[in-house]
């Protein structure tokens, strides 16, 4: 019988490791991988002598590149409904770490995309490093960021989750601590020096010994037009105002967000709208689970995925293909209720539940 080996899971002092381990599909999960890291969640939470949990990715490319998205369109185009059942257990894994009663310490090295993002930002503490690409690309995929994402780009400052959202661009280290999807700056050099010092070392004195400064980033000096134009109530309108900037920056995004999904553009604005109104992360996560169900039978991404990971030629043929075609039902549509499928974290959630962790961290942050 062969050996799923695609999560590795190991102690050492007070700490348990978990490497997500497909380096040839930049760790890519699996709905097997997604129930192995939840399983060994769930145990060393009861396990005391098990005070801190490290993620990490195995190889040099990335932590993970996200769901795996060949698995999810074939699938669909089987017309079958196991893609379903995974997004049901990784929602409730990205709970899982966002509510974690021990310190919860993710390595975001490299590609660190979708349900990377899911594994990673929603734990205690989140390291970048120099290589760090960090990002929701869904918008290009046909699809709308999902994994608590919109929870997360929602309390970004400012617009800058709207604007990572739309045009699905991955940022690096410093945007990635500006926007709050990161919490310390560790040089790539250093890593194997944290993560070994962290099976004896508190938390506070591992990261600390090891984090420094990061790189300037590149959102900060656009802050101006990125909140200003991603600010307007409709796509439509955010286009105007990027493409009437003047500025050349702006003008890219604009370029950019023009080649995404209009579907999923107008469905990932609303959604990003009604997650700061949601507040709560389960909430959050019960809405992506509706969105997702509804992108799941949606043709773009279908198409979507075809254009950027299977044939690869770049060029999605959207339908509809322009935004003025997708109506308000079109948009509703998506968060329509699933009634007794519905993943009901959002009422499973006792009022005033806080998240566990209390690391006292700089940069730390709550759900």
């Amino acid at each position: 019988m062969a050996v799923d080996d695609s999560v590795l899971l190991r102690t050492e002092g007070h700490t348990g490791y978990i490497t997500l381990n497909r380096p040839q599909a930049l760790n890519a999960l699996t709905h097997a991988m997604v129930r192995t890291v939840d399983r060994a969640l769930a145990t060393w939470e009861q396990d005391p002598a098990v005070e801190v949990v490290v993620l990490t990715g195995a190889g040099e490319r990335g932590l993970c590149a996200g769901g795996d998205m060949r698995a999810v369109r074939a699938d669909a185009l089987a017309g079958g409904s196991a893609s379903l059942d995974f997004w049901r257990d990784e929602y409730r894994l990205n709970a899982r770490i966002a509510r974690y009663s021990k310190p919860y310490v993710a390595v975001m090295d490299g590609i660190v995309m979708g349900g990377g993002v899911g594994v990673s930002a929603h734990g205690d503490v989140r390291i970048v490093t120099e290589r760090s690409k960090v990002g929701m690309p869904e918008t290009g995929i046909g699809f709308v960021a999902d994994v608590g994402g919109t929870h997360l780009l929602a309390q970004a400052p400012g617009e800058l989750g709207t604007h990572l959202a739309l045009t699905g661009s991955a940022v690096g280290a410093a945007d990635a601590l500006l926007c709050g999807l990161a919490d310390h700056f560790v040089p790539s050099r250093r890593l194997a020096e944290l993560t070994a010092s962290l099976a004896e070392l508190d938390v506070t004195e591992a990261v600390g010994r090891c984090a420094e400064p990061a790189p300037e980033g590149e959102l900060a000096r656009h802050r101006t037009w990125i909140d200003d134009c991603y600010a307007a109530g409709s796509v439509e309108e955010i286009l105007d105002r990027l493409l009437g900037r003047g500025d050349p920056a702006a003008k890219e995004a604009a370029e950019t967000i023009l080649s995404r999904s209009p579907t999923s553009l107008k469905v990932t604005l609303a959604a990003l709208r009604r997650a700061r109104e949601l507040g709560a992360l389960e909430p959050v996560l019960d809405q992506e689970y509706r969105v997702s169900c509804a992108a799941f039978s949606s043709p773009d991404m279908v198409e979507g995925v075809r254009a950027q990971v299977i044939d690869k030629d770049r060029r999605p043929r959207w339908s509809p293909a322009e935004l003025a075609q997708v109506t308000d039902a079109d948009v509703a549509r998506f968060f329509a209720p699933l009634h007794e499928r519905e993943l009901g974290l959002g009422a499973a959630r006792e009022p005033g539940l806080a998240r566990g962790g209390g690391l006292g961290l700089a940069g730390g942050r709550g759900a």
